[in-house]
């Protein structure tokens, strides 16, 4: 009787555990109950036509998927990047008046890292088959991968950079100079233009001497840094398994300072608002390098003190170093899945399948201006084939970003450093040490203009091989303090 009792056990035991689908090592089984559905909470960045993008396709994935098989979805926006990282440390660290960890949310990879060597984030590749990684572009789903058999981060939407053009206040200059378009393909180049816009604009007022206007700007610092470095066959951040070995070579590192703190102090290049799309609004430039997903911000008008007038644009593709590699930066927050219990990751997981779904990708990528993540949506055709089907009002300049990009996709290549311990401080040495040095010595410049100094004499001692030594010194001493 005892025997029976026990085998009886037994049998209801491993009925419970396939049922309730509990067994990490087989995902597959997990059930979920349409009555009692699992509610799963999402945090993110979005704003503005982001974040509605997102919500409607989080109610409709409440109304249709998740409803079928027993998932609520709850989206929350965090506000900025920043504000999201904050409150994703804040909770994981448990901090008082932190709030609870949600269930999945937005993030770069060096956050994503950190909180995976502390055991929070959910192994994913438990829920995606070899089959379906198959179906997102490769290198989006190798990003993801912190260590060789385990993927923690998944690709939603993507993003890389471009060069956006005020062409309306080109023309008239490239007519007069004999500037071209062209010359913007190289980082060098556009140093070039850059120099002669200045001294194209100082003609037009001969009675005042050396008021150049600025022709170019750049969003993201490390970006230039990490990009540039591997145009020309070097990975600044040369990463294996967590470890970083730090590549700042001296000669390559003069040519990006050679090519932004130079013009910069010069008066050829500038930064004034938050995102150099604010300073082509402001007229201070005419160009600059930034994501695609800024595309939608760039301004239809100038304004200025004595009134505004509309320009035009052009998207062209990021400049390249001279004779380097065309390398692009591969950026955009993936979701990670916060380690929990089968149900909520499963559940996470299949939010995440419906969500990258051909046409529900392309919906949100049309609304973003980021990129859809799967092969058979990341092409013009496959975008204009649901812009159509589903008679969505995309932006000009989103649109006409995703076409540059998508349109020459096979003949560039996307690079993003691999996660390493610290990788985020040591990301805004790169962000932050270079640019801002340049604004602080074209400020010391321009007191030394203002009391009666020449501009060409006051900026001489700024860009001479001593100057760059000592700054090159003190980057390097920053670097490493930072990834230790």
């Amino acid at each position: 009787m005892k025997k029976r009792l026990i085998k009886a056990l037994m049998i209801v035991t491993v009925a419970a555990a396939v049922l309730c689908g509990c067994s990490k090592k087989d995902e597959g089984k997990v059930k979920l109950d349409p009555n009692n559905p699992v509610s799963l909470t999402v945090w993110h960045y979005y704003n503005g036509a982001q974040q509605a993008a997102f919500d409607q396709l989080v109610e409709e994935f409440n109304a249709s998927k998740g409803k079928e098989i027993g998932i609520y979805v709850e989206g929350y926006s965090q506000g900025s990047v920043m504000d999201l990282e904050k409150a994703i440390s804040d909770s994981a660290a448990g901090k008082v008046g932190a709030q609870e960890m949600p269930d999945i949310f937005s993030t770069y990879a060096d956050t994503a890292y950190e909180l995976q060597k502390d055991g929070k984030l959910a192994k994913l590749n438990a829920y995606f088959t070899p089959e379906e990684q198959a179906q997102y572009v490769d290198a989006y789903i190798s990003e993801g991968y912190f260590t060789e058999e385990d993927l923690y981060l998944f690709p939603i939407a993507k993003s890389t950079e471009i060069m956006m053009l005020n062409v309306t206040d080109w023309e008239p200059f490239a007519a007069a100079t004999g500037s071209k378009v062209e010359e913007l393909a190289t980082v060098e180049g556009v140093t070039e233009v850059a120099k002669r816009y200045y001294e194209w604009t100082d003609s037009l007022t001969p009675d005042v001497e050396g008021d150049g206007k600025a022709f170019y700007g750049r969003d993201s610092m490390s970006n230039y840094f990490v990009i540039g470095m591997k145009q020309m066959g070097v990975e600044i951040f040369d990463a294996k398994n967590g470890v970083v070995t730090l590549r700042p070579d001296k000669d390559k590192i003069k040519r990006l300072w050679e090519n932004y703190y130079v013009p910069y102090v010069n008066g050829y290049f500038t930064s004034f608002g938050k995102f150099r799309s604010d300073d082509v609004k402001t007229g201070d430039i005419i160009a600059y390098t930034g994501s695609t997903s800024s595309a939608m911000y760039f301004p239809d008008e100038v304004v200025l003190d004595d009134g505004s007038k509309a320009i035009d644009y052009m998207v062209l593709a990021a400049p390249c170093m001279e004779g380097g590699e065309n390398y692009n930066v591969q950026q955009g927050a993936g979701m990670a899945v916060v380690a929990s219990d089968a149900q909520h990751e499963y559940a996470a997981c299949e939010f995440m399948k419906w969500f990258t779904e051909k046409e529900n990708n392309i919906r949100f990528a049309a609304a973003s201006s980021y990129f859809p993540v799967r092969k058979d949506a990341n092409t013009v055709p496959a975008v204009d084939e649901v812009v159509a089907k589903e008679n969505l009002k995309m932006n000009p300049k989103t649109y006409d970003c995703m076409k540059n990009i998508l349109g020459r996709y096979d003949t560039i290549k996307f690079y993003t450093p691999k996660s390493f311990s610290n990788g985020f401080a040591t990301r805004k040495v790169l962000d932050y040490n270079l640019s801002d040095k340049a604004v602080a010595d074209r400020a010391l410049i321009d007191e030394q203009v203002a009391a009666g100094a020449n501009r060409s004499e006051a900026t001489a001692p700024f860009v001479t091989d001593e100057a760059f030594e000592a700054w090159y010194e003190e980057f390097c001493n920053a670097l490493n303090n930072a990834a230790k």
